[in-house]
C-alpha cells in the first residue's frame, strides 16, 4: 500500500515544497497537502499553543491538525542553517517536537535536518535516513535526491526569469497553467513587497495583498523575483551591500529585497510582517530606513489572527492614492 505523506501548507512549504514533493513522489509516496489557510484553521491552531506564539506557527499547527486524519505520516523538516553563520528562527527548529506535543492524534513525523555547519556528509546521512522510510535501495534514494534538487533549481529559475510569485511557480511546475500573468502598462506603479513567503503568499494571512495590488493595476515585485543586482553582475539579492549578511535565515530575503527595491527605484515598498515576530520587527525597521534614505514611500503592515480585512484594504488604498498624487505633482512640475 502506498504511503500517504502529509505536508502542511505553511512556513517552509512556500520555499521548499516542489523539492519535497519531487523527492517523495520519486520514492513512490502519495503527497497530501493541507487545504488553504482559513480562519477556522487559524483558530484551531491558536487554541493549541500559548498565546505569545507568532501567527505563522499558529497557522502551521492548524494545518498539522487538519492533516492528522488524512495521511499516514507527516513531513516536518528542520532547516537549521543553509549558510555560514546564518541560522533559522528557534521556533522553526522545534516544529516536529511542537507538533508531537500539542496536536492530538498526530501521525508519525518524518524528520530531516538541514544544517550547513555540520557539512555535506551529515546532510547525505539525513537524506538517506529519510529515504529509507520508503526504500532500502540507496541508488533510488540518490536519484530521488538529485531529481529533487533539479526541481528546486527549476522552481527558483521560474520565479526569477518569468517574474512569478512562489504560488504561481508551484502551479506551473505541477501542471496548472490556467493563469496568465498580464503585462502591465509602462506607466503603472511598481510596488516592492518585503516579507516572508509564509506571510506574503498565504492569502488568508496577508488578506490577499498581492491580488488586491494587481486588481488596482499595480505591478508587484516579491523577494523571490529580486535576484539580480542592477549595478553589477552579482547574483543573489542577499549580497547587496552586505546588508543581509549574518542575520537569521529567513530575514536575509527581507533585508536583501528591501535593498534591491531601493536600487531599482520602485514607486513604493510595502513591508508585511507577523505580530510577535522579534526578528521581523528589527529587520523591517532596517528596510524602512533603506526606503527613507532612497526617498521611496514605505508602508508597514503587521498582521495577526484578529486583523480586520477592512483596515488592511483602507491602508492599501490610501498608500496607493498617496503615491499616485505624488507622481502627478512631480509630472506637473516638470
Amino acid at each position: 500500500m502506498t504511503c500517504r505523506v502529509g505536508i502542511p501548507r505553511a512556513l517552509l512549504y512556500y520555499k521548499y515544497f516542489p523539492m519535497w514533493r519531487a523527492f517523495l513522489e520519486k520514492l513512490g509516496a502519495d503527497i497530501v497537502v493541507s487545504e488553504n489557510t482559513n480562519q477556522r484553521l487559524i483558530s484551531q491552531g491558536a487554541a493549541l499553543v500559548v498565546s505569545d506564539t507568532c501567527l505563522p506557527v499558529k497557522v502551521f499547527i492548524g494545518h498539522v491538525l487538519s492533516l492528522s486524519d488524512k495521511c499516514d505520516k507527516l513531513l516536518i523538516p528542520v532547516v537549521r542553517s543553509t549558510a555560514e553563520k546564518v541560522y533559522n528562527c528557534s521556533r522553526f527548529l522545534a516544529l516536529p517536537d511542537l507538533a508531537k506535543a500539542v496536536v492530538p492524534g498526530a501521525p508519525p513525523i518524518l524528520e530531516i535536518e538541514f544544517d550547513y555547519s555540520r557539512g555535506k556528509l551529515y546532510l547525505y546521512r539525513q537524506i538517506y535516513a529519510l529515504g529509507r522510510n520508503f526504500t532500502a535501495n540507496p541508488f533510488k534514494i540518490k536519484k530521488a535526491a538529485e531529481y529533487a534538487w533539479e526541481t528546486h533549481k527549476r522552481y527558483h529559475e521560474i520565479t526569477v526569469q518569468q517574474q512569478m510569485t512562489r504560488i504561481e511557480a508551484i502551479d506551473l511546475l505541477h501542471g496548472d497553467k490556467s493563469f496568465e500573468i498580464k503585462k502591465e502598462p509602462k506607466d503603472t506603479l511598481t510596488i516592492g513587497i518585503a516579507g516572508h513567503p509564509y506571510v506574503l503568499h498565504d492569502e488568508q494571512v496577508s488578506h490577499n495583498l498581492i491580488k488586491r495590488l494587481r486588481a488596482a493595476g499595480v505591478s508587484i515585485l516579491t523577494p523571490e523575483m529580486a535576484t539580480e543586482n542592477p549595478d553589477s553582475n552579482d547574483n543573489g539579492h542577499t549580497q547587496f551591500a552586505g546588508l543581509a549578511k549574518n542575520y537569521w535565515e529567513s530575514e536575509e530575503d527581507v533585508v536583501g529585497a528591501g535593498d534591491y527595491y531601493t536600487r531599482i527605484k520602485v514607486d513604493g515598498i510595502i513591508g508585511i510582517m507577523a505580530f510577535a515576530c522579534g526578528p521581523d520587527s528589527m529587520m523591517m525597521n532596517l528596510v524602512q530606513r533603506q526606503a527613507r534614505s532612497a526617498n521611496i514611500p514605505f508602508m508597514s503592515l503587521t498582521v495577526e489572527e484578529h486583523t480586520a480585512e477592512a483596515g488592511v484594504v483602507t491602508r492599501i488604498e490610501a498608500f496607493l492614492d498617496m503615491i499616485h498624487r505624488a507622481k502627478r505633482r512631480k509630472e506637473q512640475c516638470v
